[in-house]
Order: structure tokens, then C-alpha cells, then sequence
């Protein structure tokens, strides 16, 4: 099932099956790296599956905003400083989601360099959205 948003003039689709498949996807890639870095501990599979939502939710509404916030420290730093907020929401999800721990801030910077790798590594756009394209 496809729905289709016309939202500002651009058209948007919302494709529920693919966006539990990525859920799913993404709560593997934490669940993972929790059990590489020493500095990360998830306590289970449902765990990362929650700390997968409250990213997911913390990067729609919470990340525009700090990234509209430090836009000068953003240009100084030549975009770096994104490197910093991803690090931020990590610990924000830290400190939400029990069961989920990250020891400092290097261990959140590190964690969401690897998250960002691995997404991009696993998030191949379909045929279909190639021919949108």
C-alpha cells in the first residue's frame, strides 16, 4: 500500500511496509553495535527496537531544531558540528530510554558515525523509487 501526501506543492509517499522494514533494519544495526562498543550496553532486542523509534522520532522534531539553532557554529565549523548534534541525540535517547546506555559523549560520537555508515550501507532506494527519479 502506497499513500500519496501533497504537502507545500512537493508529493510525498508513505510506504508503511518499507518504513517497518527499516524500523526493523535499524534496530538490528543498534543492537549490533551495542555488542561491538564497550561503551554502548542495550539490554535486549526490544529495547533497540524502542531506542530505533525514539531516535527516529528525536531526529524528525527535535534535530531541525538544534541544527537551526547552531547554523553559525555549523558554517564556522564547516559542518562538522552535525557530528556533534548526532552525538546529542544519542545521549538524549540515553537518558529517555531505559535499558539503553552510553558511557560520554565519544561513545555517542562514535556510535552515531557507525549508525550513519550503516544506514547508508543498508538503505538502497528500490527500483520503483529509481524510476520516480
Amino acid at each position: 500500500m502506497v499513500v500519496g501526501v501533497n504537502l507545500f506543492g512537493a508529493f510525498f509517499y508513505f510506504r508503511p511496509m518499507r518504513t517497518l522494514v527499516k524500523l526493523l533494519v535499524n534496530a538490528l544495526i543498534i543492537f549490533a553495535l551495542a555488542w561491538v562498543l564497550p561503551g554502548v550496553d542495550v539490554t535486549s532486542y526490544w529495547t533497540a527496537l524502542i531506542v530505533a523509534i525514539i531516535l527516529g522520532v528525536l531526529n524528525l522534531f527535535v534535530k531541525p531544531l538544534l541544527i537551526i539553532l547552531t547554523i553559525p557554529v555549523t558554517i564556522v565549523t564547516l559542518g562538522l558540528f552535525l557530528f556533534v548534534i548526532n552525538a546529542l541525540i544519542i545521549l538524549m535517547t540515553d537518558y529517555l530510554v531505559d535499558g539503553f546506555t552510553v558511557n560520554g559523549f565519544w561513545w555517542a560520537l562514535l556510535f552515531s558515525i557507525l549508525i550513519s555508515i550503516m544506514n547508508a550501507a543498508f538503505d538502497r532506494p528500490s527500483k520503483e523509487d529509481q524510476a520516480n527519479y
